[in-house]
């Protein structure tokens, strides 16, 4: 597992960036790397590249913000509210560790 990928509990969370933004995905649902099925629930966690703006919460990579946030812990309750499943059951990947005000 590389430090852009973690898994837990049915939950799999992968860290990526664009030109843009630091993206932290999460999906529901996904079991092994071979599972094709479709997620059941996603949320993502958004920080523009620099790491000093708010974090924003949406169902999707290109979806439309739902709520923004200061702290890493208020966007991770939320993500897992989306998601649903308990905050402390959600996988962060070492990359992401950082993403928040």
């Amino acid at each position: 597992m590389s430090g852009d990928v973690a898994r837990a509990g049915g939950v799999t969370a992968r860290y990526r960036e664009t030109d843009e933004e630091r993206l932290l995905e999460f999906e529901r649902g996904i079991d092994g790397d071979e599972d094709e099925s479709p997620p059941t629930a996603t949320a993502v966690v958004a920080q523009n590249r620099e790491g000093y703006a708010m974090l924003k919460v949406r169902p999707t990579a290109d979806g439309d913000e739902l709520e923004r946030y200061y702290g890493f812990d208020m966007a991770l309750d939320h993500a897992a509210e989306l998601l649903g499943v308990p905050v402390t059951g959600l996988p962060v990947p070492e990359a992401a560790g950082d993403m928040g005000m």
